[in-house]
């Protein structure tokens, strides 16, 4: 079987078994006709790191996980209800896919709000909500509607040319990579 194929059954398993999951290839070093391919099922939202935030790298969830790990406090819970407001208007316009930054995935008692970004791939444009593409005044739009903010993916976010999708895995306090995570808008309640 190809490995693309290999790869893509592995992940509708993984998903029909009801496991949203972080993919892990793991490839023998040496690299010779007998190297083999193994997947396996990792926890999706790892721990956090001494400094409060999550490890590099996008971590796969589903909407229960993250409400069961992020939403610990009922201030919490008032941004994850935007975020699930938010969440659904994108999904209804065939968005597919959200990653979520901001101070609500560190282990800050009270982040001021969440930051995400959306992948645009087969949105509908003309079931988009307009806010979504609404930046005026510092986004307050969204942020009086969601408590949080949204931007596209692949727009640029700095002026070092990063994508949102790379700048919101960039610590801005010190420049290390740090972790994201992303949601599966097909499974939201």
């Amino acid at each position: 079987m190809p490995a693309r194929r290999l790869e893509d059954s592995f992940i509708k398993a993984c998903r029909t078994a009801g496991r949203p999951l972080t993919l892990r290839l793991a490839i023998e070093e040496r690299l010779d006709n007998d190297s083999t391919q193994r997947y396996c099922c990792v926890v999706p939202i790892p721990g956090f790191q001494p400094d409060g935030l999550l490890p590099a790298g996008i971590h796969a969830a589903t909407w229960a996980e993250i409400e069961a790990r992020f939403g610990t406090s009922p201030y919490r819970q008032t941004i994850m209800g935007g975020l699930l407001d938010a969440a659904r208007l994108l999904a209804r316009a065939n968005c597919k896919t959200l990653y979520v930054d901001g101070s609500f995935v560190t282990e800050k008692l009270f982040p001021g709000d969440f930051d995400a970004c959306w992948d645009a791939v087969g949105v509908d444009v003309n079931r988009l909500d307009p806010v979504f593409l609404d930046f005026s005044n510092r986004r307050s739009a969204q942020k009086a509607r969601f408590r949080g903010e949204l931007f596209i993916s692949s727009t640029t976010a700095d002026a070092a040319g990063n994508t949102f999708l790379r700048f919101f895995q960039i610590d801005k306090n010190s420049g290390a990579p740090k972790g994201i995570v992303v949601l599966d808008l097909g499974g939201l309640p």
